[in-house]
């Protein structure tokens, strides 16, 4: 797919909603006892993995399209799947998903695409067996095919070396079968869905400081979730409206929450000209984002910011590249380990272009302020790199040409239309 640079781009943009709520919607819903009516649903190749794997366990569940209900059946009335359970290219199924089933009755096989199969599972792995599950990596290299059979569970008090939601919410979502009391503890806050969601559906939990506790539960009772545009979908629209002279971008109905919004404090930094408008929601806020075009400069990027941003680092970091003067991201290893290796992939890609970056150790060095050009760029299959170019683009002289541009169908199929149409306004 190709694609050449815009001379401003101008409307108002919808955003699908967030991909990690419409995940989890889904799971809790059918955890919980009776009808979840989930609206502005993610119809996302990863998330219907998420659907597929909770259909495969004998949950009906309707997909009227931004509308999905969940029949669910209580914490005990998921069924043994007749076939391997497939999650796709999507992490996060496969992770949460890991934590119900060590705690169900029955045993059953995880598995995903090439993706997949090479992400790291020992993560989750390890403080699952610590609670008591009966779970392997079938290959035996710490990753997927997972096989899990389910057992009796123990609450544990885990100290996470990664701050990640995806281990923090297979944890706790193990924690509701567990005896006792279960309680995670992170380096940092990472995003925090997972304990609104729960405490929305009935369950005792709680946070405290960089912990998450959770007790045992009886019960989660059904109810409606109205999922807010998703802020990694946002980021890209975000950085087009900055990026492209001439621009100006009302987005619409976007997520908030200060576990997720760090790219908002970025651009801020970076000297961003973008304002928060009509504010909205308690547990999952949202707001309008009105963003214009403006020169940004150089920041450093790390520390407690990069859980509430790791998803858009990759969007990030070309945003530096046609800033005045030196970005730094740093402490953001955890982009080795994503759908592809976001920092290579990210210096080789940009480098192509004419980009001054270096690859760190834990993240990168973007000597802004040189031109760019059209290139060839290898997607990876990654959604994130693939609609991070293609703004990218929007700012190169001459034409760019994206393979395997068609991933962005894991999280928002969409995109393309959508910049192009402000592209024509």
């Amino acid at each position: 797919m190709k694609f050449t640079k815009a001379n401003g781009l101008r409307g108002e943009v919808t955003i699908p909603g967030d991909k990690s709520i419409s995940h989890r919607s889904v799971m809790i819903g059918s955890l919980a006892q009776g009808d979840t009516e989930i609206r502005r649903f993610l119809q996302g190749a990863d998330c219907l993995s998420t659907i597929d794997c909770f259909r495969n366990m004998g949950i009906e569940i309707e997909n009227r399209g931004e509308t999905v209900i969940v029949h669910g059946k209580g914490l005990h009335g998921l069924q043994k799947p007749e076939c391997v359970l497939d999650c796709g290219n999507s992490g996060t199924t496969t992770r949460l998903i890991s934590g119900i089933l060590a705690a169900q009755d029955f045993t059953v096989t995880l598995t995903g695409d090439a993706s997949i199969q090479k992400r790291p599972m020992k993560r989750i792995i390890t403080p699952l067996s610590g609670m008591g599950a009966n779970i392997r990596s079938i290959p035996d290299n710490g990753c997927a095919p997972l096989e899990i059979k389910g057992s009796r569970l123990h609450g544990i008090h885990y100290l996470s070396p990664v701050a990640s939601a995806q281990v923090k919410s297979a944890i706790l979502l193990a924690g509701l079968y567990a005896e006792g009391e279960t309680r995670v503890t992170e380096p940092q806050l990472s995003r925090n869905h997972t304990e609104l969601m729960l405490s929305h559906f009935g369950a005792d939990v709680r946070t405290e400081g960089t912990t998450a506790v959770i007790q045992p539960a009886r019960e989660l009772t059904a109810h409606s979730i109205t999922v807010p545009g998703d802020i990694s979908s946002a980021a890209y629209f975000i950085a087009a409206g900055i990026l492209v002279p001439g621009s100006e971008i009302l987005l619409k109905d976007v997520g908030i929450n200060p576990t997720r919004a760090g790219i908002l404090e970025v651009c801020r930094m970076m000297g961003a000209n973008l304002e928060i408008l009509n504010r909205r929601g308690e547990s999952e806020p949202s707001a309008d984002i009105l963003v214009r075009s403006c020169s940004l400069h150089g920041t450093e990027i790390g520390g407690a910011i990069i859980p509430t941003l790791i998803d858009e680092l990759p969007m990030i970091a070309a945003m530096a590249c046609f800033a005045d003067g030196t970005t730094v991201i740093r402490d953001a290893a955890e982009l080795k380990v994503k759908e592809s290796n976001r920092i290579e992939g990210m210096v080789r890609s940009l480098s192509a272009m004419g980009a001054d970056v270096t690859e760190t150790e834990d993240g990168m060095i973007i000597h802004g302020g040189r031109p760019l050009h059209g290139a060839v760029i290898d997607s990876r299959l990654d959604h994130r790199i693939a609609m991070t170019f293609a703004v990218t683009a929007c700012c190169a002289e001459g034409k760019t040409e994206i393979k395997g541009a068609e991933c962005v169908n894991i999280s928002y199929p969409d995109f393309y239309q959508d910049l192009e149409r402000l592209k024509q306004s």
